[in-house]
């Protein structure tokens, strides 16, 4: 990401950030796209630049559809049980197949391409824990800029809490493993986590700017970091910067956060002929290391893996909390980022919780003794019970 574009630029991307109007929005970000130089620093910029204008124009389009009666889907899905997870892929690789033997939705299986025109969810039951199957629309080539349905499938993607990648066996599986990882990325959107990642929150009008550093800045100071938000016009926010970050990373979050969601991919077809060596090529092409699962929606091998490795992938915890004067713990648990403790669990039950917090007992098989007294600051592990008191 550059970070010499011109004052005049600057102006524009702040005046089309301020903008409500759809129209109007559209109008400045083309402006703002004709002041940025053309060179490959600024390739992304630009690609980023040109998917907000495409995304206005079908946002346009679909609003003038639905005031002269026209009936759109909706892409939009509401998150149901522990966690969603969005299947992405090529048509015909097997996404209704796999919804349908993991959930027993109800879904159209066909031979013919691009069946699913919307997003479909289905529920998995996995122990005590539900989670949230997606099968969003076939990605093709050129999503990320607006060819298809693509943007709408980027943005459930962005939605989820993690994605599967499905590839057929059959047909060459990196070549359609490197289409998706390849959408995926021109939409900001990466399955191995970035060495930095910066949020931008914007405040209201005279807050001024708070900068976290929760990591470490490579080449650069608060004082440059303020510097160049401000000269985006950005005056009023609270910035948190994550992991090892540079200028670069800062301003490339002025103009869209880039997120990380953890994947799976599954590679359907695992008991067709020649399913084998394509497998092998498929883990020496993966780039990112991803966990990769050969199962058969055919002949249902593997599919009983996914719910653990989903699990596992999401790298997060269950806990159950328990009533002072019940024996028993809660049979639903709360799902928390591996890491977390009391005070997030806390304030996940209620919002005032955290405020009245007195003490936690907590039954755990790593504990020399069980229950422990703790405070806030403890760090919960998979399986805890946990049993707040309050003021």
């Amino acid at each position: 990401m550059p970070t010499n574009l011109p004052a005049e630029a600057k102006k524009k991307w702040n005046d089309a950030t301020m903008a409500r109007n759809p129209r109007e929005k559209t109008r400045l970000l083309q402006e703002f796209l004709s002041l940025i130089p053309k060179h490959k620093g600024t390739e992304r910029l630009r690609a980023q630049v040109k998917t907000k204008i495409s995304s206005l124009r079908r946002e346009m389009e679909e609003k003038k559809q639905k005031r002269v009666g026209g009936k759109r889907g909706g892409f939009f899905v509401e998150k149901e049980g522990a966690a969603q997870i969005v299947i992405l892929g090529k048509t015909n690789v097997g996404r209704s197949s796999l919804l349908a033997a993991l959930t027993h939705a109800k879904v159209e299986i066909s031979n013919y391409p691009f069946t699913t025109r919307e997003p479909v969810p289905g529920m998995l039951q996995f122990g005590d824990l539900q989670f949230q199957f997606v099968e969003a629309p076939a990605l093709i080539e050129g999503a990320a800029e607006g060819k298809g349905m693509g943007q709408k499938t980027l943005a459930i993607a962005r939605n989820a809490d993690a994605l599967i990648l499905m590839v057929d066996l059959l047909r060459d599986p990196s070549k359609q493993l490197s289409l998706i990882l390849s959408e995926l990325e021109k939409g900001r959107i990466y399955t191995s986590k970035p060495s930095a990642n910066v949020e931008i929150e914007k405040t209201h009008m005279g807050t001024g700017l708070r900068i976290v550093v929760i990591g470490k800045l490579l080449d650069c100071t608060t004082k440059e970091v303020q510097t160049t938000l401000r000269s985006y016009r950005v005056n009023n926010a609270v910035v948190r910067i994550y992991g090892q970050a540079t200028l670069d990373d800062v301003e490339e979050a002025i103009f869209e956060n880039a997120i990380f969601r953890p994947t799976l991919i599954i590679a359907n077809k695992s008991d067709v002929a020649g399913a084998r060596k394509r497998l092998a090529d498929l883990r020496d092409s993966n780039r990112d290391r991803l966990k990769v699962i050969p199962v058969s929606c055919k002949t249902e091998v593997g599919l009983k893996k996914i719910g653990e490795k989903i699990f596992e992938v999401l790298d997060v915890v269950k806990v159950y909390t328990k009533e002072p004067r019940e024996k028993n713990p809660s049979k639903a648990p709360f799902i928390l980022k591996r890491g977390a403790t009391i005070a997030e669990l806390a304030k996940q039950i209620h919002s005032d919780f955290l405020d009245r917090f007195s003490f936690a007992k907590v039954w755990s098989e790593r504990l020399q003794f069980s229950p422990q007294k703790v405070g806030l600051s403890f760090v919960l592990e998979n399986k805890d019970v946990v049993e707040l008191h309050l003021r």
